[in-house]
């Protein structure tokens, strides 16, 4: 009997082993396919195998992965012109219109494994040949539910084929060297609806949780493979505060050598305080929170479901615990001036959090997606532009032309820090200068913001999300994509 013969791809997840090619994998196969992972973030395009598959399925967890993934619908094509095109992630089914015109035929989002599964599973009364010209034919289309929130019972990844975790992002101590890290989900969507979130579309306040063994199993076999510390991917890992804890409590006891970081909003931060002592008591190094501006009215047009005084009180909060927050943001967006991008500036010198930002977290413009929340918004709907299909975006401008110069030097700072190795606090520096000539000073302050003497850990891949890569930064992705194991150069 033949098997169908399927490729899974992604082009770009952060930094991490994906979790998006491992998870399905493991459904595919027990489904009797022969299944090859391609992480082209980190290997190339293997022409072979793309020639003799029956389906070709693109893992798009997000914007910077599916503009890569569309790019290579036509090599694909070409090498194999018979191939059954499958996009699947939160990114697909909002580009759903879209990528049906570019020929794909299968589309998935939401909790997808399941639904992948049942529409590449080899049938037994069907017969790929395994050069792609049974694919079409082998493939059970259900064009009716692009969007799948159904409750699985996960199976634990495989990662058998993957890349080594240590060809991935490592975190860098701050006391010196660096830890493999691994990478996994205890969750997926999320119980919020904030405006900017790529999540919303596709979950509508809907959190699904990965069974507590499945993690742990998950976390057993990287740890096994070298891993000295897990991130978990979780949107927010406090969507599910109980189900969170257990594990971290588990994996703690049976690795208590290992380290972790988590997602979490500032409103579930200050709801569920009682927990973030556990949290640094089991070893997480430091938790990544959207903050995203420091302006109550740009908070409130992006449904943040918190405030600059909320931002405040957990910064202290985590002064008191011991614990390190890894703030972001998303500091251009229509409603920015130049005086409040000044004050996040020296908001953050005075808090001494220069350390804990990434510098291309300062340069971020606001990504307004299709499907997106934003486009509820009157004032918003009036000043962008039709819909980008190249780019996936609804293009914007700022009222004020110097912000969009200054978003574009922040960026340009920021990935020179990174290629030079400056300090975060010196591409800082820089930062405020550059803002400080917009607004007419010839001269940056002369109390310059000086280094934490707290050491912040991070990894070697920036975080970053709601924006789209600047021309440099994609050009670097889509071409030899793969960088040394400690490079923090790559986007």
């Amino acid at each position: 009997m033949a098997f169908l013969k399927v490729v899974l791809i992604s082009t770009y997840e952060l930094g991490h082993q994906p979790f998006g090619l491992a998870s399905p994998a493991a459904w595919v196969r027990r489904d009797g396919a022969e299944v090859t992972c391609l992480d082209l973030s980190r290997q190339p395009l293997q022409e072979d195998a793309v020639r003799a598959a029956d389906v070709v399925a693109f893992y798009v967890p997000m914007h910077t992965a599916t503009r890569l993934a569309i790019r290579l619908i036509e090599p694909v094509r070409r090498l194999n012109p018979g191939v059954h095109l499958c996009f699947y992630g939160l990114y697909a089914p909002v580009n759903e219109r879209y990528l049906r015109e570019l020929g794909v035929e299968t589309i998935i989002g939401g909790e997808f494994e399941s639904a992948l599964a049942e529409r590449i599973s080899h049938k037994p009364n069907q017969q790929p040949n395994g050069n792609g010209s049974g694919g079409v034919a082998a493939v059970t289309e259900l064009r009716d539910r692009t969007i799948s929130l159904e409750r699985l019972g996960f199976l634990t990844p495989d990662r058998s084929d993957l890349p080594p975790l240590r060809q991935y992002a490592h975190l860098l101590m701050p006391e010196g060297g660096f830890r493999i890290a691994g990478y996994t989900e205890a969750s997926r969507g999320c119980k919020h609806l904030c405006r900017h979130c790529p999540i919303v579309p596709v979950y509508n306040g809907i959190f699904r949780i990965v069974q507590r063994e499945v993690v742990l199993e998950d976390i057993r076999q990287q740890v096994a493979a070298g891993a000295e510390h897990i991130s978990f991917g979780d949107p927010d890992f406090f969507n599910g505060p109980a189900h969170a804890i257990a594990i971290v409590d588990a994996v703690h006891r049976e690795f208590p050598q290992l380290s972790y970081d988590v997602t979490i909003k500032i409103e579930h931060l200050l709801k569920h305080a009682d927990s973030l002592r556990k949290l640094r008591d089991t070893g997480c190094l430091f938790v990544t929170s959207a903050v995203e501006s420091i302006d109550d009215s740009i908070l409130a047009h992006l449904a943040k479901g918190h405030t600059h005084a909320d931002f405040l009180a957990v910064v202290a909060l985590f002064r008191k615990l011991g614990l390190t927050l890894q703030p972001t943001f998303v500091p251009f967006t229509p409603w920015t001036s130049l005086s409040g991008y000044r004050e996040l500036l020296a908001l953050l010198a005075d808090q001494d959090l220069i350390e804990n930002v990434a510098p291309i977290q300062l340069g971020i413009r606001l990504l307004i997606p299709a499907g997106s929340r934003l486009l509820e918004l009157d004032d918003l709907r009036n000043t962008i532009a039709d819909f980008d299909s190249s780019g996936l975006v609804y293009p914007w401008r700022h009222a004020d032309a110097c912000l969009d110069s200054l978003s574009e030097r922040v960026q340009e700072l920021a990935n020179a820090g990174d290629r030079l190795k400056r300090s975060r606090t010196d591409t800082f520096v820089r930062i405020c200068q550059a803002a400080s000539e917009v607004a007419g000073e010839k001269s940056i302050p002369k109390a310059a913001p000086r280094p934490s003497t707290r050491g912040v850990p991070h990894f070697t891949e920036p975080w970053y999300c709601c924006a789209e890569p600047t021309q440099d930064q994609f050009v670097s992705i889509t071409s030899d994509s793969r960088p040394p194991a400690h490079s923090d150069t790559f986007f």
